[in-house]
């Protein structure tokens, strides 16, 4: 695998928590945009990354960023560390053992009325809007042995659909929480050996999981590996479709492939499920002599027609872009959607540009970024409850090679082409990181 420098550029970590307020804004600020974008991802505590490459990036610490907009102002930016054990060793060794042994360094969600950090199957933290730590969660008892950092929330039960993919037998667990958090579904599901597992689909009846070609190789931690992933020719890979509120999954095997985010997924009709996601064709393949890790191909959007009465699924590409990190307007989960918002990357190693898919027109929309910055994924922000599915604004961090910081860019989600209808500029800059939310401020 090509050897990335983690301490310069898009990925390079920040040293301190800071606050700004009354940020500077080039263009207009919407009016009635009130709430905080908040980005999740890895930071480590002493302010530089130790190693190479992605796999040197990924365990680091959890650092929270947030954006907070008013009354057609950016208001304030700041950023913190979750108070973790792993923190507290580092700055207040006297309560580390008190602390939550966990690293929630992935994504962010509010559900039953609690901010969740979330980690790669490890344990939650409840945060503040202040990003304070505030613990484990509370309304959320699924989450208590780890759940998997990309959980659904169907748009109209309030239902939280999870699971948690572990290295012990039986290796899968399925939950589904309702409204109120308290868990309505929690089963084993019996896996050969355990699978790499990212993100979960789910329809109005239905959810889908991945157990597909890469998976865990403990002796690699023996031969000097610091995480046991890899690529697998001889592993199946299929698709579990498993009923909404129980049951067993049916498996529908497909090519051998890697896909790390699901776009959305729908019922067709009572027989039929489409499943859009970003497939790799491979990924964390071994060198043949598997001391390092091949570069990654690009991932490319791919679509899924899973038949549920002849057993058989229809695959194809759908474009040959590389994209990632892709995102809906979430009222539109797990129904019939139109639109498809993503990263563009040029190359493995740069995430530059912002996409717009339109599956019922066909057209395709770019908002390009110059040589040498980067951007996180976009986050749609309807601009009004029940309001048209791409009504509503895009917010997305973009790293300023020129003056090494940020900016948030605010694009309406009608018309990417058109540039930012506003550009907020922070002083300071996000490191490259996973993924964000847009919490709306609550009464």
């Amino acid at each position: 695998m090509t050897t990335i420098d983690l301490n310069a550029g898009a990925l390079a970590p920040v040293a301190n928590e800071v606050e700004h307020l009354a940020l500077r804004v080039t263009g207009t600020v919407p009016g009635d945009l009130d709430g905080v974008l908040v980005r999740n991802g890895p930071n480590p505590l002493t302010g530089r990354f130790e190693g190479e490459g992605v796999l040197s990036w990924w365990p680091e610490a959890a650092m929270l960023h947030a954006i907070s907009f008013e009354g057609g102002s950016a208001t304030a930016y700041r950023n913190k560390w979750l108070r973790t054990q792993r923190w507290a060793q580092v700055y207040e060794p006297q309560s580390a053992s008190l602390r939550p042994d966990t690293n929630p360094n992935v994504n962010v969600i509010r559900h039953a009325g609690e901010t969740l950090a979330l980690a790669e199957g490890g344990l939650p933290l409840a945060v503040s809007p202040l990003l304070d730590t505030l613990g484990l969660p509370r309304r959320h008892p699924f989450a208590a042995t780890g759940m998997t950092a990309h959980p659904k929330i169907d748009p109209e039960t309030r239902e939280l659909v999870t699971f948690h993919a572990g290295w012990r037998p039986p290796f899968l667990r399925y939950g589904v929480a309702g409204a109120d958090g308290d868990s309505i579904v929690d089963i084993d599901i019996a896996l050969e050996r355990p699978s790499m597992m990212h993100d979960i689909a789910i329809t109005r009846t239905h959810s889908i999981v991945l157990d597909l070609n890469v998976g865990y190789d403990f002796s690699m931690l023996e031969r000097g590996h610091r995480m046991p992933l890899r690529w697998d020719d001889r592993r199946p890979a299929r698709l579990g479709v498993i009923p909404r509120h129980g049951g067993m999954p049916r498996w529908f095997e497909i090519s051998p492939c890697f896909i790390q985010h699901v776009v959305n997924a729908y019922d067709e009709d009572e027989n039929s499920i489409v499943l859009d996601a970003i497939r790799y064709p491979w990924f964390l393949r071994l060198t043949p002599d598997g001391r390092a890790f091949e570069d990654n191909p690009l991932g490319t959007l791919h679509r899924y027609r899973i038949d549920l009465a002849s057993g058989l699924v229809q695959e194809h590409a759908v474009d040959a872009l590389g994209v990632e990190l892709p995102r809906i307007d979430e009222r539109r989960t797990g129904r019939p959607y139109r639109y498809l918002y993503a990263v563009e990357q040029p190359s493995p190693d740069q995430m530059r540009g912002i996409v717009r898919y339109d599956w019922e027109g066909g057209a395709f929309e770019r908002y390009p970024l110059p040589p040498g910055d980067q951007n996180s994924e976009p986050v749609f922000v309807p601009r009004a409850a029940g309001g048209r599915e791409h009504d509503g604004w895009l917010l997305c961090c973009v790293y300023r090679h020129a003056t090494a910081t940020s900016d948030v860019l605010l694009l309406d989600a009608r018309d990417i082409a058109a540039g930012p209808i506003a550009t907020v500029h922070l002083p300071v800059r996000i490191p490259a990181g996973f993924h964000g939310q847009w919490l709306p401020r609550e009464e």
